[in-house]
């Protein structure tokens, strides 16, 4: 029955992740690209039911095909960047790479003009004219549709911007050459963008700078041979999610916050109780030490404690030499955690046993009752629903926690990568389905167990009650 009711929930929360809509917080250029990302969404879903002007594009975004147009665009694949060094010891300039073997259509895009190399022979062969208007304007259609389809929150083609195409090997953009197919070492293909004079185009101070944006290649079909894969159905979409779903994120974020709320909790409790046997100004002064982290944005303290625990520090070299590194492993997730979360803890319990009745402590000692005995038996009883409080807060903390573990810890998958390190990620890319479905994995655990908390708090204070009544 409660696997049933597991099963059910699971799958009510990726239907939630596949139908609820994506959001981008960004600046000015990131809301723009965001909009125009929806834009081609929308429209691209018309198209997969036959409308867009007879646009249809294949559900895995790899194909697609216009009707009345004689040909088709097959095994689409996007490079978002390329690489800017020498191969076999000679430079070329900007480089893209292709495969092991020409492709037949391929476009390199940068801020302001598109240059779209169309091969001449398979062109030919499928009854495209690439130097015609009509066979210029279903290339760009096809190009503009799949591409939009594939940015996967990259950047795309700029609106506004200047389309040339042509059918040979270079061609010559404002002194910029681009050259297409070209076998640079043995069995490896490559577009190349390079200056007229020979010069790096992607250097800032050169008179004929560009900024490249990506490239992208696909492969002319005749239209009856195009690859067109139907939208999967909602039980196929919830099968196909689950099975290719890396559930790592969920282990290590469940794993690093039990082991961080236990730390957190003894040493925050630890750290108030001492703070009261203090003089003030000591407490001033560790009340300042203990509390900082709270206050500082996350990725100040992961830089800090990369500071501190580095591998080039005492500290990091000397786990090192003992076999037991620190910085961008596991326990590193658990330090980051424990040490922002701390504060919360903290605080919940020193403002607890601050509001204790001294003369109450005070009567228990002179009935000869031991600092631990008054601590177990009568502080910690009494102070239990601040402290359970900050125990929550300190678990929704670590829980949540991004910055600091993203600094000391680093993103490796099954490692150090969270559920809030996989949510930013996972929308980098563009798989908004799957930041969703952690998104709401998060809301809903973050809901039971304060629940539960809350209601266990609630219990207590009951029975406690009902104990000084009797």
């Amino acid at each position: 029955m409660h696997k049933r009711a597991i099963s059910m929930l699971m799958s009510v929360l990726v239907g939630l992740s596949l139908c609820w809509p994506a959001l981008a917080w960004a600046d000015e250029e990131a809301d723009e690209q965001a909009f125009e990302a929806a834009e081609a969404a929308e429209d691209t879903t018309g198209e997969a039911q036959g409308g867009g002007d007879g646009l249809t594009l294949s559900s895995d975004n790899l194909s697609a095909v216009i009707d009345g147009c004689p040909f088709a665009l097959n095994d689409f694949e996007r490079a978002s960047a390329g690489s800017n060094r020498e191969i076999d010891g000679a430079y070329f300039g900007y480089t893209y790479y292709i495969g092991k073997k020409p492709t037949d259509v391929m476009y390199v895009a940068t801020e302001t003009d598109v240059v779209v190399h169309v091969d001449a022979q398979a062109a030919q062969a499928v009854g495209l004219d690439a130097a015609s208007e009509e066979g210029q304007a279903y290339l760009r259609r096809y190009i503009e549709a799949l591409g939009k389809a594939n940015e996967g929150g990259s950047r795309g083609i700029k609106s506004g911007s200047t389309w040339h195409f042509t059918t040979e090997e270079a061609v010559d953009v404002n002194g910029v050459a681009f050259s297409f197919d070209r076998e640079l070492s043995k069995g490896r293909f490559y577009n190349c963008v390079i200056g007229s004079d020979g010069s790096d185009v992607t250097d800032t101070a050169n008179d004929r700078h560009v900024q490249l944006t990506h490239a992208c290649f696909a492969s002319l079909v005749a239209s009856a041979d195009a690859a067109i894969v139907d939208p999967p159905s909602a039980a196929e979409q919830l099968s196909a999610f689950f099975a290719t779903l890396d559930w790592s994120p969920l282990w290590v974020t469940l794993k690093t916050t039990l082991v961080a709320i236990v730390f957190i909790f003894v040493l925050g409790l630890a750290a108030a109780y001492a703070t009261l046997h203090v003089s003030p100004r000591m407490r001033d002064l560790l009340d300042t030490l203990f509390t900082i982290p709270m206050v500082l944005p996350p990725t100040v303290c992961g830089f800090l404690l990369l500071l501190l625990l580095g591998n080039n520090t005492p500290i990091g070299q000397w786990f090192n030499s003992v076999g037991f590194p620190l910085v961008f492993s596991w326990p590193a997730t658990v330090i980051a955690a424990t040490v922002v979360a701390f504060p919360l803890m903290y605080r919940n319990a020193r403002g607890a046993f601050e509001n204790l009745d001294p003369n109450m402590l005070d009567a228990a000692r002179t009935l000869g009752w031991k600092e631990s005995r008054i601590f177990f038996k009568i502080m910690l009883p009494l102070s239990w629903s601040s402290i359970a409080a900050g125990t929550v807060l300190s678990f929704a903390r670590a829980l949540g926690e991004y910055g600091a573990t993203l600094f000391l810890a680093g993103n490796y998958v099954g490692i150090t990568r969270t559920i809030p390190i996989s949510i930013y990620f996972y929308w980098k890319i563009g798989r908004t389905d799957i930041a969703i479905f952690w998104t709401i994995v998060v809301l809903v655990f973050s809901f039971v167990v304060i629940l539960f908390i809350n209601l266990w708090s609630q219990h207590t204070t009951r029975y406690r009650k009902g104990a000084v009544e009797e």
